[in-house]
This record gives C-alpha cells, structure tokens and sequence, in this order.
C-alpha cells in the first residue's frame, strides 16, 4: 500500500504523516503510535486495511522522522495538531485507533473537538479520567528520567523490545524504532511523555466518549498495569474489551491479522448501523 508522506508546519518542529485513500466515500482510520515508537507500529494494519479504508498514520511530535521537535508541547497540543491534519487533508468523522500514548492523544483530542469522531479503537492504552489513578501513581510518572539514565542504553533498548512485545516482529519493530535515538534523546522523550499523560489526568476533565468504543488489550501486556486498568475501565464503562490472544503490549505488532480483524468488524459496524 502505497503512503503519501506529508509534513504540518508548528511553532517547535515539523510534523511527518502518512496518507493513503481508498475512495472519496470510504471512511478514515486514523493510527496514532504509542510513546517512542513511530508510523512503523501500524506498518501492519495500514498494509491490510488501507485497500478498503482511507488510512492516515503520523510520527508524534519528537518521534521518528518528525525531529527536531522541541519538547514543550502538551497533549492538548497534540490535538490541536491533529486538527490542523484533519483540516488540510479534508478529514471528518475519523475513527481514531490508538496505541497505548496514541490511546491518551485520541482521549483528549475527543475531549477537546466532542462530536467529531465516529468511532474510538483503544490498543492497550487506558482511561484518562482521574478517578483510575493514586496520587503516588501520577506523582512517579512525572519522575522517570533520572530512572531511565541511570540504565546502560544497550539495557534499555533489550528491555524496551522485550517489555513491549512478544513476537521476534514485534521486538525487532520496536529495537529498530527505539535504536533511532541516542540515549539522551530517547530518555528525555519518555519523560516528557509520561509527564504530559500524568498533567493530562491531573486536569481533572470528563474525558467522555460519546462515540463508539472498542478496547483491545494483549492478554501478556506487561506494560505497567495496563491490563488492570482496561478490566476497570471496561468494568465502569461498560466499553467491550478484547483481549488479543498472546499478545504483548504492542499487541496490533504481535497478532497483526487478529487485530485487523477486530478493526474492520468494528469499523464496518459502524457504517451498516
């Protein structure tokens, strides 16, 4: 499947997107990676799913190919880029599928543009409302880069691949995507993304959905307490919630065709409701 890559000019940088259209009429995927990964966590899914549906994946800001980018954005300044996006490419009525990170980004854009989404595919992600987290939780999260400097780089790139899939693709995805940064670079990013996710839950927003929700989460996430907060937020929410048959974190890089199956059932649920 061929991708049209696209650049979106903002104050710190420039952001990289990838297009790919079906048909004028046919709906539009929106793929948003995870922290540290890039437009290559959904190589999968675009692939399958971009010969029957309008498909749109980018680089966040300070990720992949858009870099330089400086690191003073927040997440209600990712939405506002994505806004930009769907304005110049014409988008409207997106279904956005989120990647843990691209999960909290999808929660705020829907928070901050309400009604301007048809459906929301949560890949192990979580809820951004306050109520799911502890002071301590939140407090830590905004603490990691000193953690994270103090681990030999050769470390983290094994136990980053390791902890966030499964598969010998998935590791090898992600040890890529995670080589691409030096040390610094790629510890400085982590930190600045677990600390915007951390103000974002401290802002003490609804953070409703009034779109249709679909959780997927890989029954050997081991990414933090992912899996505990996807029972609970399904629990409360009453959201479906499917667990990707051994699947790690990036659970859409460890059972690709699994995930694209439950993607297009949703998805074309939704247009034949």
């Amino acid at each position: 499947m061929h991708m049209l890559k696209k650049g979106c000019e903002t104050p710190y940088g420039v952001i990289r997107y990838w297009t790919c259209r079906a048909g004028e009429n046919r709906p539009w995927l929106v793929f948003l990676p995870g922290l540290t990964a890039d437009h290559r966590l959904f190589d999968g899914q675009v692939a399958e799913l971009g010969k029957g549906y309008n498909c749109l994946v980018w680089d966040a800001p300070g990720h992949g190919t858009s870099r330089p980018f400086a690191l003073k954005f927040s997440m209600e300044d990712l939405a506002r880029y994505l806004r930009q996006i769907f304005t110049a490419e014409g988008i409207a009525g997106p279904v956005l599928v989120g990647q843990s990170l691209g999960g909290y980004i999808a929660q705020v854009y829907m928070e901050a543009y309400p009604g301007s989404v048809s459906g929301f595919i949560s890949i192990d992600s979580c809820p951004l409302q306050r109520r799911y987290y502890t002071g301590l939780e939140l407090a830590l999260l905004k603490h990691t880069k000193g953690m994270y400097l103090s681990i030999p780089w050769r470390w983290l790139l094994r136990w980053g691949a390791a902890g966030c899939a499964v598969t010998e693709y998935g590791q090898k995805l992600m040890a890529q995507m995670m080589g691409e940064y030096n040390k610094r670079e790629y510890c400085a990013l982590a930190d600045h993304g677990y600390r915007i996710f951390a103000q974002a839950v401290e802002a003490g927003k609804a953070y409703a959905i009034s779109c249709p929700v679909l959780l997927l989460c890989g029954e050997r996430d081991r990414a933090g307490s992912a899996k505990r907060y996807n029972r609970e937020w399904a629990r409360r929410s009453g959201y479906p919630l499917v667990w990707v048959p051994g699947a790690g974190h990036n659970a859409n890089t460890d059972r690709i065709d699994f995930v694209n199956g439950q993607i297009g059932e949703f998805v074309q649920g939704l247009w034949d409701a």
